[in-house]
């Protein structure tokens, strides 16, 4: 991917470092990384980027060049493409898959597939998931094709330009159809993968809203203002109605493996075209085939 940027007569005698970090906003690391390896032009020609510019000069960033990432075992995969252009691929992920290669998922984890996807079209790039799910969720995730695209949609989250929205089947019946969940989440002491909600912990605020009930059970939409890890799960169960097959924070069900939690939307900015893009997946045949026997 190549970013471009027409030099317009407000910037005339700008310096290339300045203009720079107005329109791309590079983190320092990245900025230093390309001027080390020569990826900044003016009018086609590698130029120390302490000097000045004039109006039409035209300023391009090269982020075509190739990166180890030989610390992730390529494999194919039928992955479920919902969007895709030159600086990201959004797929839709089952539930009982880890985005993230470990121990006991160390060839079958989506950036295997990603990975093994990427080399078909020639990009031999690190593998880079932006937002993150657990195992047992499904639903909508990114993954960017270069580390400017990675660290733009990054900082959208944590100035909340990037927004998601769940859909989860919780037990119980709710006593209100729409609230907010505003309660801290910290790691529960003792415990290296389980939260809880405690007075000490980061602020976590979940809005919801139930869209359909059943006999003893709901489904909710949540939208999350806060990206805290396991925030949804630890935010129901907290009131009293733990999302349905939750082992972690209720208990097992006999309708479904892992807890019934699906990412079907996000909003942000492409980081490119600075356009809002909203993105959207249905629920998974696992979900819908679960709702129908509530």
């Amino acid at each position: 991917m190549i970013l471009k940027y027409i030099v317009n007569k407000n910037d005339t005698n700008k310096i290339i470092n300045e203009i720079i970090n107005q329109k791309f906003d590079l983190s320092n690391r990245l900025f230093t990384k390309l001027i080390r390896d020569k990826r900044i032009f003016v009018n086609g020609v590698n130029i120390d980027t302490r000097l000045k510019v004039t109006e039409n000069d035209v300023i391009t960033i090269d982020l075509n060049y190739e990166e180890d990432n030989s610390n992730i075992v390529s494999k194919q995969m039928n992955l479920d493409i919902v969007y895709e252009d030159e600086a990201m691929l959004i797929i839709n992920k089952p539930s009982g898959i880890a985005i993230h290669p470990s121990i006991r998922h160390y060839e079958d984890s989506i950036a295997s597939g990603v990975k093994y996807y990427f080399e078909t079209i020639g990009i031999h790039k690190k593998i880079r998931p932006v937002n993150r799910l657990d195992l047992n969720t499904s639903g909508l995730v990114i993954f960017a094709k270069n580390e400017y695209i990675q660290e733009n949609l990054i900082k959208q989250m944590q100035t909340k330009t990037f927004t998601k929205e769940y859909l989860a089947i919780v037990t119980g019946v709710l006593e209100y159809k729409k609230g907010i969940i505003d309660k801290p989440i910290e790691r529960k002491e003792g415990s290296i993968i389980e939260r809880c909600v405690s007075e000490t912990g980061q602020r976590a605020i979940t809005e919801y809203e139930v869209i359909s009930e059943f006999s003893n059970n709901n489904l909710v939409k949540c939208r999350l203002l806060t990206g805290r890890t396991h925030q949804i799960r630890v935010h129901f169960a907290y009131i009293g109605h733990p999302l349905l097959g939750d082992s972690l924070y209720g208990k097992k069900s006999d309708l479904i493996e892992g807890q019934a939690l699906h990412c079907y939307k996000l909003k942000f900015l492409h980081p490119v075209t600075s356009k809002e893009l909203v993105i959207k997946c249905d629920l998974s045949n696992k979900l819908n085939n679960l709702l129908t026997n509530l």
